[in-house]
């Protein structure tokens, strides 16, 4: 390699004229490379935050839904307190059999029975 007091100042620019093109030449594309990465960032971030919205709403429906679903079972534990417990339909049951509605004759039936003794 020519040392640079050998070479005439006119090839000398001319080699950083090149070099300085070539150094232009990386950092153009450079720069677009850098703009595409920024732009695919961007465009994942816009992405992710949408899907984070769409996530929280479903925890924000989730959670009423479980909100309503346990409200609703209190209800429904509430209203089995009211029901009649077995011993009380056992009672229930001995007081039917004791009467034995069945065995109770109707208006009709009575009056019928009336014309009937009338006849007589």
């Amino acid at each position: 390699m020519p040392t640079i007091s050998s070479q005439d100042p006119y090839s000398i620019i001319a080699d950083v004229n090149a070099r300085l093109r070539v150094l232009e030449s990386r950092y153009s594309i450079m720069r677009e490379r850098i703009f595409i990465i920024n732009q695919n960032l961007i465009d994942h971030y816009r992405k992710l935050s949408q899907d984070i919205k769409s996530i929280n709403s479903d925890i924000k429906e989730i959670k009423n839904n479980l909100f309503s679903i346990k409200e609703t079972s209190k209800n429904l534990i509430k209203e089995m307190g009211f029901f009649a417990k077995k011993e009380n339909l056992k009672v229930l049951e001995k007081y039917i059999n004791m009467w034995n509605p069945l065995n109770y004759v109707t208006e009709e039936e009575v009056l019928e029975l009336i014309k009937k003794h009338k006849r007589k």
